[in-house]
């Protein structure tokens, strides 16, 4: 019937099931402690639940919502970018919500790319962004974020991004505070991008759903530096900052042009979705500063337990900057291959991590590297930090 023609389109070969649900699934097989995929152990807050509830019985988006979303939450995203940023949306125009930070991104690359266009990513990435690359039918050219041992994180090296810069180049595609290394982007390293953006006439999506995740350093919008408004797609998230992964509520800013064309790919993807969720998720997004800090506070704190337990197993830590993860190394204990490492994990130790080697284009930068995520409750860390000294006894 197929004439020996493969079923999968050429484009997404090689992608396969996603490393998340091949470790979250082995997780559930073994019984081990999942630190490998981001999502956390609790809910978030009482309010914004409650919200929900409210919405449902109220008949509030158990129907189609509108397809940018609904204005209510449209508004507080432009309010929430005025409060925390100084950066002016127009709801109507220069907001668009989505089903996540993911459809964000693929309706952004299916919009904005040309077969044959040049996107660079920073290196390691979130794997959806390979493969919405893919899907878009352009290239992915990876500038690597290098680990730095002196200070326990990852830098970027801006000599490395601008020589990756070609006439094909189309867009730049970044994310600070960065998945899975915890980079924040400074605001030097920042101002260099968006004098290259702006030089080269380069459209910049940027991928900030651990915005309010931020450790050391502080965040920064690169769609507020000179000449960005007009070139910068900035995508947010409701699932990491208010710990309801599950709702897959994302939002999209940029000015209108930008917008209407990322809302044309949307559109042909889910249409819209999420509907009570989105009414709570406007009340979220107007909860006082305390939540944010305290937020922050109990992430950092929870940061520091893993780290110093991971250290104490005998792994190589780096202090990440930001986000729910550590990224770590392994050899230490004499072992060269993480993926292989992580395969056994459960059974070893039962605990569940994700090999840093998905991450790359070549796996062999980060053979030996392996991510854990941080955002489970005290006792779950705890649980894990002892399972993981067997390693050593």
């Amino acid at each position: 019937m197929t004439q020996g023609r493969p079923l999968l389109n050429r484009r997404l070969a090689g992608f396969g099931t996603t490393i998340f649900a091949a470790m979250s699934a082995l997780a559930v097989r073994t019984g081990a402690i999942n630190l490998g995929q981001g999502f956390p152990d609790t809910d978030g807050p009482e309010e914004v639940r409650e919200a929900a509830v409210r919405a449902l019985r109220a008949g509030h988006g158990n129907q189609y919502p509108p397809g940018p979303g609904v204005p209510e939450l449209r508004a507080a995203i432009a309010e929430h970018q005025q409060r925390f940023y100084d950066l002016a949306f127009d709801p109507g125009t220069e907001v668009l919500v989505t089903a996540g930070a993911t459809e964000a991104i693929a309706a952004s690359m299916l919009a904005l790319l040309e077969p044959g266009d040049e996107v660079i990513a920073l290196e390691p990435y979130y794997d959806s962004y390979a493969a919405c690359i893919a899907m878009a039918g352009a290239t992915r050219v990876p500038v690597t974020l290098h680990p730095e041992p002196s200070t326990g994180t990852y830098r970027l090296d801006l000599a490395e991004l601008r020589a990756a810069v070609t006439p094909r180049t189309r867009l730049l595609l970044l994310n600070t505070p960065h998945n899975p290394t915890g980079t924040v982007l400074t605001r030097e390293e920042l101002t260099a991008i968006a004098e290259l953006a702006c030089e080269r006439d380069l459209l910049v999506v940027t991928d900030e759903v651990y915005e309010h995740l931020v450790f050391e350093g502080e965040h920064l919008p690169i769609a507020a530096f000179p000449g960005m408004r007009e070139r910068t797609v900035t995508i947010g998230s409701a699932g990491k900052t208010f710990s309801f992964t599950g709702w897959k509520v994302g939002w999209v800013t940029a000015n209108g042009p930008l917008v209407s064309a990322v809302r044309t790919a949307k559109q042909y993807l889910t249409y819209v979705s999420a509907g009570p969720f989105q009414y709570a998720v406007a009340e979220a997004l107007r909860l006082p500063d305390s939540y944010f800090d305290g937020f922050r506070a109990d992430l950092q704190r929870k940061r520091d337990l893993l780290a110093d337990g991971l250290r104490a197993a005998g792994f190589e830590v780096y202090r990440p900057q930001g986000t729910y993860f550590i990224t770590t190394d392994i050899t230490p204990f004499g072992e060269k291959d993480a993926y292989a490492f992580c395969r056994a994990l459960p059974e070893r130790c039962g605990v569940v991590a994700i090999p840093n080697s998905v991450f790359y284009d070549d796996p062999d930068i980060s053979r030996s590297q392996v991510r854990f995520t941080f955002c489970k409750k005290d006792d779950v860390l705890h649980e894990a930090t002892g399972r993981l000294s067997r390693l050593t006894s």
